[in-house]
């Protein structure tokens, strides 16, 4: 499907400074600190824990010292007192901040790899433990980027980077300031909107996603705004079969891009990567 892009329809969204979150581009963690090594994410100063016989320890090390960045090793208290995500697992890395992508090149981008878009749009999800599996689920199902309102949402903070286990360096993420312009625009490019809801009247593994789709991930107190509910296409449901009646919103997540993603192998659409043991 070819997309028709208005230049004039999208923006190039960062957050402002009202927003309670730092997003300074702290990296902790084994696998969020190796994946920007291999993602040539600029790094200001690498901490390792002091002694430590850690192997991958010893690979970042060694790859650090390669580009040239400075290393400095701490004992792991003074670590746990620099700590933000509270689990550095032994490195710190004091990182450029995360760069914001613009939707115009998501979705040139997908285009060039002759590939209907697969977004998704995430309304008010303000847990950041949630965002970061969100984001690590989403790159490794194949979506090609992640819309965040600038409001309601938290950023790409220190814990985020941590959870989302380097995903962060691979997948293109998104900020806006509004929503249902962004929607209103998508679907002007030829994307259709499915909003995930319980009250939604079609199961989300009988939708077809083999077209440009973005699908709509409401936080889980307050669910998906009223404006954003009233923009989509289609609401897609998740069966339920216990007492409580709603998953979290990283599962929810889960459940509905890799079923996207088996939907459009299915049609020709995109093929799993080959992993060797």
């Amino acid at each position: 499907m070819n997309i028709k892009k208005n230049n004039n329809s999208f923006r190039n969204d960062r957050p402002d400074n009202n927003i309670e979150n730092d997003e300074s581009g702290r990296l902790e963690g084994k696998n969020a600190v190796l994946e920007a090594l291999k993602a040539n994410h600029s790094l200001n100063r690498l901490y390792l824990e002091k002694d430590t016989k850690d192997p991958i320890l010893s690979k970042i090390y060694a790859m650090a010292r390669n580009k040239g960045y400075v290393v400095t090793f701490l004992e792991k208290g003074k670590l746990d007192q620099m700590s933000v995500a509270r689990g550095h697992q032994g490195v710190i890395a004091e990182a450029a901040p995360h760069s914001y992508a613009d939707l115009d090149d998501v979705l040139e981008r997908a285009a060039k790899m002759g590939q209907p878009p697969l977004l998704l749009i995430l309304d008010g999800i303000t847990d950041p433990n949630n965002l970061g599996s969100i984001i690590r689920t989403a790159e490794c199902a194949g979506v090609h980027g992640i819309i965040l309102p600038k409001r309601r949402s938290v950023g790409l903070t220190p814990v985020v980077a941590k959870v989302a286990a380097g995903a962060a360096e691979y997948i293109p993420i998104i900020r806006v300031t509004n929503l249902t312009r962004t929607i209103q625009d998508l679907k002007k490019a030829g994307v259709w909107i499915a909003a995930a809801d319980p009250a939604g009247d079609t199961y989300y593994d009988r939708y077809d996603y083999s077209e440009a789709t973005a699908v709509v991930i409401g936080s889980e107190g307050e669910g998906i705004s009223r404006l954003v509910r009233e923009n989509c296409d289609s609401i897609i449901k998740i069966p339920m079969y216990g007492e409580i009646n709603s998953l979290n919103a990283a599962t929810a997540a889960s459940l509905v891009v890799f079923h996207a993603a088996r939907k459009r192998e299915e049609a020709g659409v995109i093929s799993a990567k080959v992993i060797h043991g």
